[in-house]
């Protein structure tokens, strides 16, 4: 069986690549390992998978159905090992191996070309949120998952000298960062976060009809989980003549049926998209960069 990474894996990957990292070399053979070591039975690598890890369709040695996962380090695919053995299937896709190991996580199936992005908008925006929702829990006592404070810092620390390497991104820039130094000045909550929700991370299943994957876990106030998922498909916002004022209804709608600070979700949005613009700006996504520093500028 070939374990040849998908295209797009390879591309997302070469774009937060360390000089001399050589994860993408050994995926084939660490893949390989995994599997003997697990006894498995492979079907199909899942294309176009995602932009952080090789997601490889299995059944177990009892014929039960699986999904094996093998992430980079910088991935951080122990952080979600543990925020999936905390959250025990609620909500969440479930861990079926709990031993840690090279990056390799063993999951339950669900229907991975099946996610709430299928559904229409409104209802699309409806099922997510009622996920995510259930994934809002104390984290364990002494959890080492990272702090939002501690993510957005080293983001805030990128998004300055973006700044200062194109100056046209400037004012957006200062206006994500000051929201954020008022944001973290009084935070509500300290909850274990999914960190990277949107709708294409909420899948069909079986036992429910609808479980997230994917997390990078991060412990920190729900209208940051939250603000993702507010310009998901930011590309349909963008093309409305109505697109600023569906913006602002999304983010009222979205804070009232999560009860969460509505103030609180626009300045975590704007944060989070102007970080992902100027990100995206600086590897030469230049539609993306586009699309969504004029989405920030409506906030």
């Amino acid at each position: 069986m070939s374990f040849e990474p998908p295209r797009r894996l390879v591309r997302a990957l070469g774009e937060t690549a360390p000089d001399g990292d050589d994860w993408l070399e050994k995926l084939p053979e660490t893949a390989r390992r995994a599997v003997a070591l697990r006894e498995l039975t492979v079907e199909r690598v899942q294309v176009p998978g995602g932009r952080s890890s090789l997601v490889v369709l299995v059944r177990t040695a009892d014929g039960r159905p699986a999904v094996l996962k093998l992430a980079p380090p910088r991935a951080r695919p122990e952080s979600e090992r543990a925020a999936l053995a905390h959250w025990n299937g609620l909500g969440a896709v479930q861990l079926l191996d709990a031993e840690p190991g090279e990056g390799v996580l063993l999951l339950e199936r669900l229907h991975p070309d099946v996610s709430v992005r299928s559904l229409p908008e409104s209802r699309a925006l409806l099922e997510a949120a009622g996920t995510l929702r259930r994934l809002w829990v104390e984290p364990p006592a002494g959890h080492a998952f990272e702090t939002v404070a501690g993510r957005t810092a080293r983001q805030a620390a990128a998004m300055r000298a973006g700044a200062a390497a194109d100056p046209e991104v400037a004012p957006l820039v200062d206006a994500a960062l000051a929201a954020r130094e008022e944001l973290l000045a009084d935070p509500p909550q300290h909850l274990l976060l999914h960190g990277t929700f949107r709708q294409s991370k909420v899948l069909a299943a079986d036992r429910v009809p609808w479980l997230a994957v994917g997390p990078d876990p991060v412990v920190g106030e729900s209208a940051f989980d939250l603000a993702r998922l507010v310009r998901d498909r930011v590309e349909d916002l963008i093309a409305q003549p109505s697109g600023a004022a569906t913006t602002r209804r999304r983010v009222k709608r979205l804070a009232e049926s999560l009860e969460v600070d509505q103030e609180r979700l626009r300045g975590w949005t704007l944060f989070r998209a102007v970080e992902s613009g100027v990100r995206a700006r600086r590897v030469g996504r230049t539609t993306d960069a586009e699309l969504l520093l004029e989405f920030a500028g409506w906030l």
